[in-house]
C-alpha cells in the first residue's frame, strides 16, 4: 500500500519514541483523499474501504512503517515547555511522492504516546473533520498547507467537556520538524543534537543551501522567509491561525495544526476566535509579529551554529530578523496589490489598501465579500460593492482613488476583473459553515461535510451549485468561539 523511505527514524533516539497506534473498537472509513494518494503513490483498494479503515485508524501497521512520536518542546502563548512532543499523533513513516518530494503519514488520534502527559492521545471526530476542511481548503487557496490523506471514525468515545465520537486524522506534511523541535534540544544544551537536526532540514529540505559559507546561517533566513511570505499569504484570506505557539511553527513553512483557527467574516484586525486566546496573543494582525518573535526563538536555537563569537552569532540572527520584517511587508504589499488589481508599483499602494481597510472595519464589511466584489467595480459595476457599507462616504472615495490608480495599469477592464477573480476568492471555509458540518456530522449526518468539501474544492470559481457558500453568515450565525479539541 505504501512505499515507505524513512529518514528521520534513523535519527538517534532521543530525537523521538518508538510506538504503536493503539487499535480502536469499530473504524470506519468517512473520507479517503484518492487524488493526494496517487500523487503519494499510495496503492489503495478503494473497493475495500473497511480494509482502508483498519490502516488509518491504526489497527493494522503497514509493511516499512517505522512508527514513532517526535519529541519538541515549545513556547505556548510565550511560556515555555521543555518537552511537548507528539502526545497523539504517530509518525507511521515517510514516502517519496511522483514529484520527487519527501512527504510524512501521521495519524493524529491513534493512542497515547510517551508524550502524551496523561493524555489519551486520541481526537474527537469535530476537531478531525474540521482539520480535513481546512487544510484541503488551504490547499486549494494555494496557500503552503499541509494535506489531508483521510479521516476515520473509531467507534470509540473520548471524554472531552462531555463524551464526543472519536475519530483518527491522517495527516501528510512536507516533515514535521517544528520550531519547537530545536528547541528542544538547545533548551537541554545538546548542541550536538541542534546541529544533527539543522543537517536533518538542510539535506531534507535545502540541499541547495550545502555549498553556502554558512548554511546555517542561510538555514535560518529561508526558514524565515518562509514563514513571512507564509503569513503574509494568511493575511490575505482573512486567515487566524489561532495558537501561533512555536511548536505549531513548521521549518519547511508549511501551516501546520488548525485546531482553533478561523476566518474573518466582517474585517476587524484586533478579531480573535480561539477560545484560549483570552489576551489576544495570536490575533488577526498580531500574527506577523508573532512570527517574527518565533523566528527569533528559532535564531537563539541556531546560535553556536551561525558563529564560534557569540557577539558575532546574534548579530547575524538579528539582521535576519530585521529581513523578515523587511520581507513581510513587502510580501503583505504584493499579496494586497494582486487583490485590489495592481500589477505594476507605486508608492501610495499601501495607502491605497489601507484605505480599503479601514473603511472596510468602519462599515464592518465582510473580507472576503468586499474584495470579491470590487471585481465587479473594475467592471464598472459598483453597487454590490456599496452595498457593504452603510455609510458609503469612505468607500466611494476609495473607488475614486483606486480608479484613477488602476488608470496607469495597461489592461483593460474584463481581464483587470478576471485577474482579481482569480486571487480573491468566492468561497472560504467560513465558520459557520464548518460548524454547521461538524454539528451534522455528531448528529450522524457526513453529507454536509462531503458538500461542504466539494465547494471549497474550486474557490475562485462561482458555481451555481455552491452559491448558497459565498454568502456571509447572518448575526444569528456568527461563530464568536472556536476550540482547540485537544
Amino acid at each position: 500500500m505504501f512505499h515507505f523511505d524513512n529518514s528521520y527514524a534513523q535519527l538517534p533516539d532521543r530525537f523521538y519514541a518508538a510506538v504503536y497506534p493503539e487499535p480502536v473498537e469499530g473504524p470506519v472509513l468517512l473520507k479517503f483523499n484518492e487524488a493526494l494518494a496517487a500523487e503519494l503513490g499510495i496503492e489503495a483498494d478503494l473497493s475495500d474501504p473497511a480494509r482502508l479503515a483498519e490502516v488509518f485508524a491504526g489497527n493494522v501497521v503497514p509493511s516499512g512503517a517505522m512508527p514513532i512520536a517526535m519529541a519538541y518542546a515549545g513556547h505556548q502563548f510565550g511560556n515555555f515547555s521543555p518537552k511537548l512532543g507528539d502526545g497523539r499523533a504517530i509518525l507511521l513513516g515517510e514516502v517519496v511522492d511522483a514529484k520527487g518530494r519527501r512527504r510524512d503519514i501521521q495519524l493524529k488520534g491513534a493512542g497515547p504516546t510517551p508524550f502524551s502527559r496523561r493524555g489519551d492521545g486520541r481526537a474527537a471526530l469535530g476537531p478531525v473533520l474540521r482539520e480535513y476542511l481546512v487544510s484541503e481548503a488551504m490547499a486549494s487557496l494555494g496557500i503552503p498547507a499541509t494535506r489531508a490523506l483521510a479521516a476515520v471514525a473509531t467507534g470509540e468515545a473520548v471524554q472531552r467537556e462531555q463524551l464526543m465520537p472519536g475519530a483518527v486524522f491522517v495527516r501528510v506534511a512536507a516533515s514535521h520538524v517544528r520550531v519547537g523541535t530545536f528547541q528542544f534540544f538547545a533548551a537541554k544544551g545538546d548542541d550536538e543534537g541542534v546541529k544533527l537536526l539543522a543537517d536533518y532540514v538542510i539535506d531534507r529540505h535545502y540541499p541547495e543551501l550545502k555549498d553556502r559559507p554558512n548554511p546555517y546561517l542561510a538555514m535560518l533566513e529561508t526558514v524565515a522567509l518562509r514563514q513571512a511570505e507564509l503569513i503574509a499569504r494568511w493575511m490575505g484570506i482573512g486567515f487566524i491561525h489561532g495558537v501561533m505557539n512555536t511548536d505549531n511553527m513548521t521549518i519547511s513553512g508549511e501551516t501546520i495544526d488548525f485546531g482553533p483557527c478561523a476566518f474573518l467574516d466582517e474585517y476587524d484586525p484586533a478579531k480573535v476566535f480561539s477560545s484560549i486566546d483570552q489576551a489576544g496573543r495570536y490575533a488577526y494582525r498580531n500574527q506577523p509579529g508573532i512570527g517574527q518573535w518565533n523566528m527569533a526563538r528559532l535564531a537563539e536555537c541556531l546560535l553556536p551554529l551561525l558563529d564560534a563569537d557569540e557577539e558575532k552569532a546574534v548579530e547575524a540572527a538579528n539582521a535576519v530578523l530585521k529581513i523578515f520584517g523587511e520581507h513581510f511587508q513587502a510580501e503583505w504589499l504584493s499579496v494586497f496589490r494582486a487583490k485590489l488589481g495592481l500589477a505594476g508599483e507605486e508608492a501610495g499602494d499601501a495607502e491605497l489598501v489601507q484605505a480599503l481597510l479601514g473603511a472596510m472595519q468602519e462599515a464592518e464589511a465582510d473580507f472576503t465579500l468586499a474584495f470579491r466584489l470590487l471585481a465587479h467595480a473594475a467592471e464598472g459595476r459598483d453597487e454590490a460593492f456599496l452595498a457593504l457599507f452603510p455609510d458609503q462616504q469612505k468607500a466611494t472615495a476609495f473607488l475614486a482613488t483606486w480608479r484613477e490608480r488602476l488608470s496607469r495599469e495597461d489592461q483593460p477592464a474584463t481581464a483587470l476583473a478576471a485577474t482579481m477573480r482569480s486571487v480573491n476568492p468566492a468561497v472560504i471555509p467560513r465558520n459557520h459553515r464548518v460548524e454547521e458540518a461538524i454539528a451534522a456530522a455528531l448528529n450522524g449526518d457526513i453529507g454536509v461535510f462531503h458538500q461542504l468539501l466539494q465547494a471549497l474544492e474550486k474557490p475562485f470559481e462561482e458555481l451555481p451549485e455552491f452559491a448558497s457558500y459565498m454568502l456571509p453568515p447572518q448575526v444569528e450565525e456568527r461563530v464568536a468561539q472556536t476550540f482547540c479539541g485537544t
